[in-house]
């Protein structure tokens, strides 16, 4: 994980406001989200992995499954899922199996961020923050 300081961090939006301004840059809500924070996914590429530009964020009023709820933007970071190689050797697996392995666990949750995804992150921080501010 690298963190890349923002001028966002920090600032307030309403939740439905704010995921209609970064969708269409390409952002996604992160699956992994509970009732007072969660993530707004970047993915930058998905070689050896999946890596991100993820945008932390907090409920300042309301709950976020709630009509009307405001967010606090928190610093940004880049994050790399790094996924066991040689998965194509099982390619006779059967189908009832497949259903049940499709969502494999990252080898790393946090692998190292390769050096040339960090100068695609700080670029699409100054666009998320041309596009917010």
């Amino acid at each position: 994980m690298i963190e890349m300081p923002s001028q966002i961090e920090g600032k307030e939006f309403g939740l439905y406001q704010l995921e209609q301004k970064l969708k269409p840059m390409g952002y996604s809500i992160g699956g992994n989200w509970e009732y007072d924070q969660g993530y707004f996914d970047y993915k930058i590429a998905d070689d050896n992995g999946y890596q991100y530009l993820r945008l932390p964020f907090e409920a300042v009023d309301g709950q976020l499954d709630s009509k009307g709820c405001t967010v606090k933007l928190m610093r940004p970071f880049l994050l790399s899922h790094v996924f066991e190689g040689g998965l194509d050797d099982h390619s006779n697996i059967s189908n009832i199996s497949a259903a049940f392995n499709q969502f494999q666990e990252p080898d790393q949750k946090d692998g190292k961020v390769p050096n040339q995804y960090i100068e695609i992150g700080k670029s699409l921080i100054k666009e998320t923050e041309s596009a917010l501010l």
